[in-house]
């Protein structure tokens, strides 16, 4: 049951569309503003608490230190130490060390504050660019045409939408100031240490370059590991959706184990190319692991040596430990945020596939004139884009306002396309739709298919009540209404014997009603719309005779005001059609009425002939049987 899926990321190199960035991001300015302010303060924070414990350590040493002991700098500007000196330096520090505690706890306060600050305002920025796309996902995909909806893959399109949506969430929340944080905090690091000393700055650094190199080196190979499994996700998430919508069809041909291993196959290509990231992840954290701890090693050993020989102070010796591990770990989370980033431009990608398909456009004047339902085709013909066969070809004929026609023909013959032309779901390749005398690529589509009612053979139910299914297109309609197109489609005192009557849910696709109690329904929530053009696509076939001909005598009350389309293999339900088509192959080989078609030689009659004998077969067996 695979099928198919969205172009596939890994066959064509992705590029970020910075206009759809910038469209998701629409209303999370001042967040984004508030979060990076709050970064700048939380960075400037956290150095600051290092050096205001060094400080401390070296004055408060000074007066018990040998003679010669000089206090470091710890990069503090000369003008705040020469205002420490004037207020008395050490001994004044010694004295009142408990401003210096003061100082700490206000340092670390404000630290904590910031970081809460930019975590909440980034969350916000992320939740709201999240909700954006998927409001435009939706939106977007509700204004594709239906061709497209034909050749993608459900279940691919809900991870697009869900799993990629929310990886592009989480890097916002978590990964993308985080960036930002690394440069401020490698920048600021730099400043302070080159202030203390320039050499000992180089030798706290020295092994940086490798672990950025390894970081750019992760990040390229796991973007496209992660692609791989991201498209394995969609061929996953496609084909358990497709068992789980055609689980009836499963168990009726006795597929599950043929299925099942269709789905095992997919998960096992989905954790291999799962565990190659896994395993990406694991030897980056090993080698970046490897270089921060040897390079807090190498800081720390020439650190103490500066020391000992008096080129630095105890203070300095500790500013420069703490700015060495804070400066590694940044960096090391650099093939962590690279890798994230991999993952966010793989996942926009994919939603940008969706955002750049084409919306059906109007290509005429997109009129909303009063439509009676006159419906002319005037020489159609129709192929689709991946075919060279023509599906239609010369089709002509006229329905007057409120006249029922009735089309037959074999599978494959063109009945749906035509209705489905009608509906300018499709638009006719050759010759022209004319309805009420304009052409129909002139009327807006939405103005048109609004006064077109159509019922498939197997009508989509919603997992709602049964009147709340049934006034889907008017929500607002009263009760009345609702029962009044339940008695037409022949539904209502089913449901009034249901426990829970109107109030009943049905589950999706209505699982709980059968088939012809669907169908029913779905009728009676065209009958809603009061549409000036009907079509029914063999939407009686799964009712009993009886019904059928109770639902065509009930809608013959509305004939005066709606003109019908009645796509069906049973004669009975053509016979009453005030015409009838016959296509095969494409054409339209013989119309008129069930008298005059019943005299031709043709499909109509041989069909009539055959459904007549076996009417007659059953009912002698009846009769037998009595």
């Amino acid at each position: 049951m695979e099928a198919n899926t969205v172009e596939k990321g890994a066959e064509k190199r992705r590029k970020i569309n910075y206009k759809l960035v910038r469209r998701m991001m629409r209303g999370t300015g001042v967040h984004f503003v508030l979060a990076a302010v709050s970064l700048v303060i939380a960075v400037v924070s956290a150095y600051v608490i290092p050096v205001i414990t060094s400080f401390t350590i070296d004055y408060a040493l000074l007066p018990y230190a040998e003679e010669g002991y000089e206090a470091g700098s710890n990069g503090i500007p000369q003008a705040v130490l020469g205002w420490v000196e004037s207020i008395g330096g050490s001994e004044f520090i010694v004295k009142h060390l408990w401003l210096m505690g003061i100082a700490l706890l206000l340092a670390t306060a404000v630290n904590a504050l910031a970081t809460f600050l930019r975590r909440t305002h980034i969350a916000f920025a992320g939740e709201g660019i999240s909700k954006n796309i998927r409001d435009d996902l939706y939106e977007h995909l509700s204004l594709l045409p239906f061709d497209y909806h034909k050749h993608v893959s459900t279940g691919d399109l809900v991870q697009r939408c869900t799993s990629d949506v929310d990886t592009v969430r989480r890097f916002i929340q978590n990964e993308l100031l985080e960036i930002i944080r690394t440069v401020l905090m490698v920048a600021s690091a730099a400043i302070i240490m080159l202030r203390i000393d320039p050499q000992l700055t180089l030798w706290s650094v020295i092994l940086m370059p490798f672990l950025t190199a390894s970081s750019f080196i992760y990040f390229k190979a796991v973007k496209n590991s992660f692609e791989k499994a991201d498209e394995a996700e969609g061929r996953l998430s496609a084909a358990l959706q497709e068992n789980l919508t055609g689980v009836r069809v499963v168990r009726a041909f006795g597929q599950q184990r043929r299925e099942l291993d269709n789905f095992t196959e997919k998960n096992a290509d989905f954790r291999k190319k799962n565990l190659r990231v896994n395993d990406l992840m694991a030897y980056y954290w090993a080698a970046s692991d490897s270089f921060g701890y040897l390079q807090i090693l190498l800081s720390l050993c020439v650190g103490v040596l500066f020391t000992i020989k008096g080129r630095i102070s105890v203070g300095e010796l500790l500013v420069f430990t703490s700015y060495t591990a804070m400066l590694t770990w940044p960096v090391r989370q650099l093939g962590r945020i690279l890798a994230d980033l991999g993952k966010a431009s793989v996942s926009l990608g994919r939603i940008d596939e969706i955002m750049s398909a084409p919306v059906e456009k109007e290509p005429g004047l997109a009129l909303t004139p009063e439509i009676r339902g006159e419906i002319e085709f005037k020489n159609v013909g129709f192929r689709y884009e991946d075919s060279t066969e023509p599906v239609l070809k010369g089709v002509s004929f006229t329905a007057k306002p409120g006249e029922t026609v009735a089309i037959l023909g074999s599978t494959g013959s063109g009945k749906s396309t035509l209705v489905q032309l009608l509906q300018r779901l499709y638009t006719v390749t050759e010759g022209e739709i004319l309805i009420d005398g304009v052409n129909i690529n002139d009327i807006e589509h939405s103005h048109l298919r609004r006064s077109i009612g159509i019922v498939l053979q197997e009508p989509f139910l919603y997992s709602r009540t049964i009147m709340e299914n049934i006034r889907i297109v008017e929500p607002e309609a009263d009760e009345e209404r609702v029962y009044e197109a339940a008695r037409i489609a022949a539904i209502h005192n089913v449901v009034t014997g249901f426990e829970k009557g109107y109030d009943t849910v049905v589950g999706e696709r209505g699982v709980t009603l059968s088939g012809g109690q669907k169908q029913r329904v779905a009728i009676a929530r065209m009958l809603m719309q009061n549409a000036p053009i009907i079509i029914l696509d063999d939407s009686m076939s799964a009712v009993d005779t009886e019904t059928d001909a109770a639902i065509r005598e009930a809608l013959s009350g509305r004939r005066d005001f709606c003109t019908t389309f009645i796509i069906s293999h049973r004669i009975t339900t053509l016979a009453t059609a005030d015409k009838i088509i016959v296509l095969e192959h494409g054409r339209l080989v013989q119309q008129g009425t069930h008298d005059e078609l019943i005299e031709q030689d043709g499909l109509y009659r041989r069909i009539a002939r055959i459904q007549n004998m076996l009417e007659e077969e059953i009912k002698s067996e009846e009769g037998g049987e009595v």
